[in-house]
């Protein structure tokens, strides 16, 4: 007999196939539903847009009372993602207390998918990334391109993605920017747990400098901002 968290994802992948919303695609890798493979394009207008990242998606069956762990397979350069497992950084999911049993596998995908390319400064979980796109925004694009020509890859317990494309949830419909506006604001804030973070971030020259550079955006549109 399957658990309440089987039919949940059942729910949940029926919800994802109606949507198909543009640059995600998710499927099940295991009978029970619990272990899932997804890719996420970067968001139109945006310079990764073009870019596919592999993801692995673990529910337990305690879902949807406790979030799932979700890791890049194909590990971006970003401040959000964490460079050596691919975690990603977003507090509704390091933190069962911010976790709602109202979010569901699309909600995860819609906001890791802004996430690529409105990342969150204040507590990063990849300080390298962080710093060098406070600093040279059009170094930080070049070399996040560059490292995609050669992407990081998770080796052990990769899951094996299925061949057959009518496996895959295609997307083709777009999204409109007030409804990611809508996913992301309401569930993410990408902010590292206590456990993720390091006495650097605590540096008041560091977050002080990227706050004197918001202040100025403000007043220009910039693809970092969700406006």
């Amino acid at each position: 007999m399957h658990c309440r968290a089987y039919f949940l994802l059942e729910r949940d992948f029926q919800e994802l196939k109606e949507n198909n919303f543009k640059g995600i695609t998710a499927f099940p890798v295991s009978e029970d539903l619990m272990e899932w493979g997804a890719n996420i394009e970067g968001l139109q207008n945006t310079f990764w847009h073009g870019l596919f990242f592999q993801l692995t998606i673990h529910f337990t069956s305690q879902y949807n009372f406790v979030p799932p762990v979700v890791k890049f397979i194909t590990i971006p350069f970003h401040p959000n993602v964490d460079q050596n497992s691919g975690r990603v950084c977003i507090d509704f999911l390091d933190d069962p207390e911010k976790w709602n049993t109202n979010y569901t596998l699309s909600s995860i995908l819609l906001a890791l998918q802004v996430m690529l390319s409105n990342p969150v400064l204040e507590n990063p979980v990849n300080l390298e990334a962080a710093q060098m796109l406070i600093k040279d925004e059009s170094l930080y694009k070049q070399i996040v391109l560059r490292l995609f020509s050669q992407p990081i890859q998770l080796r052990e317990n990769s899951l094996e993605f299925p061949k057959d494309p009518h496996k895959l949830t295609r997307s083709i419909k777009a999204v409109s920017f007030n409804d990611y506006y809508k996913t992301w604001s309401g569930i993410a804030t990408s902010k590292a747990t206590e456990y993720y973070r390091s006495s650097l971030l605590e540096d008041p020259n560091f977050i002080g400098e990227y706050y004197k550079q918001k202040k100025v955006e403000l007043k220009h549109t910039k693809e970092w901002n969700l406006k």
